[in-house]
């Protein structure tokens, strides 16, 4: 009996080693191929260079992406696959250029993570210490792109960011990441011993709730970010942190609690912005903001001219308009690019009613991804 449990181990050793032949063989054919992509990749560098194009561009990068996931038979799964390939592309991207992405610092906060989302690890990254340093880098050409918190499903629109178009409308969009959103509670202590809680305001926000409930008598602190929360926990005695799971390996803190958000659909959209917008992929958005003449049914007249010509819009904010009281700037976004007929034709019948009308830039529609 002995003899046969040693054939059988025997066995079992050697079709393990014949698989791991054949992974050895397959991870070097990759290889092979990843490099063979790369070569081109330099040489389409060199073509848009000669061009004066642009290195980054999201409508082709969607491209790839889509073309991938829709040959995809398994059993990766996509989440797998946006992986690899971001990754792929971006490498791609820093051979042609290694760009610099400004975005809200420290790093590991969630402007950080939507950063790396859409342009991988290739690049390098600026971090700043407010959203108007992100747009005056991209504005004085000190970073190619910035990211930029827009929206929370939760909290609405973010306004350090509508204000920072009013004030440079030269930038412009020209791509989105949607960032779901995960909220833990990271701390080196108990909870009962949890005396204070740290975090951006927007997450205290988003996590009001379930802290309310099971820290009624911790002090909730407002700082510049998640990230730097977390790097509280470390200096400080008896805090916590709300902030994120990468945040929490970053500073080698224990996570309480996960998911702590209250709401399940937490999300968060991001700008990418740059000093030109992106080429028509057939899954577009527009954004623009416009001002009306302060009088009954102007905006009204201006909102019309979407339904009019069968236009979907995806969002909608009034903001204040600093330079004159009592005067409103509205923020929109709709389906399909500038260069549909349709879309052309809304936005000279809302120039023919608007007072001003300020187009922020054409891109790519994105999928919501993980944190």
């Amino acid at each position: 009996m002995a003899r046969k449990t040693d054939d059988g181990a025997d066995k079992t050793s050697a079709d393990l080693k014949g698989l791991r032949v054949q992974i050895d063989k397959f991870d070097l054919q990759i290889l092979d191929l990843l490099n063979k992509r790369s070569a081109v990749a330099a040489r389409i560098g060199k073509v848009k260079a000669d061009q004066g194009g642009e290195v980054f561009s999201a409508a082709r990068e969607e491209e790839v992406m889509n073309n991938i996931l829709a040959a995809n038979k398994g059993p990766l799964e996509e989440v797998t696959l946006r992986a690899i390939f971001r990754e792929l592309i971006s490498g791609s991207r820093a051979i042609q250029k290694v760009q610099k992405i400004a975005f809200l610092g420290p790093e590991y906060s969630y402007s950080h993570l939507a950063a790396l989302e859409r342009f991988g690890e290739a690049m390098t990254y600026l971090r700043t210490g407010t959203i108007a340093a992100v747009f005056e880098e991209v504005q004085r050409k000190h970073a190619d792109y910035g990211v930029v918190p827009l929206e929370n499903s939760t909290d609405g629109r973010i306004t350090d960011t509508l204000d920072m178009f009013i004030r440079m409308p030269q930038v412009k969009i020209c791509a989105e990441v949607r960032l779901r959103v995960r909220h833990h509670l990271l701390a080196n202590c108990e909870q009962t011993e949890i005396r204070r809680v740290y975090s951006k305001a927007q997450a205290l926000s988003q996590c009001r709730n379930w802290l309310s409930k099971n820290l009624p008598h911790a002090s909730l602190h407002e700082v510049s970010s998640t990230a730097h929360a977390a790097s509280l926990v470390q200096s400080e005695p008896h805090v916590a942190a709300v902030a994120g799971r990468q945040a929490a390996v970053r500073y080698g803190i224990r996570i309480l609690y996960n998911n702590i958000e209250d709401s399940p659909f937490n999300e968060t959209r991001f700008a990418v912005i740059g000093l030109s917008d992106s080429a028509k992929t057939g899954a577009d958005k527009t954004a623009l903001m416009f001002q009306t003449t302060n009088s009954p049914g102007s905006l009204a007249d201006a909102l019309q001219v979407f339904k009019q010509n069968k236009i979907n819009l995806t969002w909608v904010e009034s903001f204040p308009y600093r330079e004159a009281k009592g005067e409103y700037v509205f923020f929109l976004e709709m389906e399909g690019h500038r260069d549909d007929p349709k879309v052309k034709k809304a936005l000279a019948g809302l120039e023919a009613v608007c007072d001003e009308v300020s187009p922020l830039g054409s891109f790519p529609a994105a999928k919501a991804s993980e944190e």
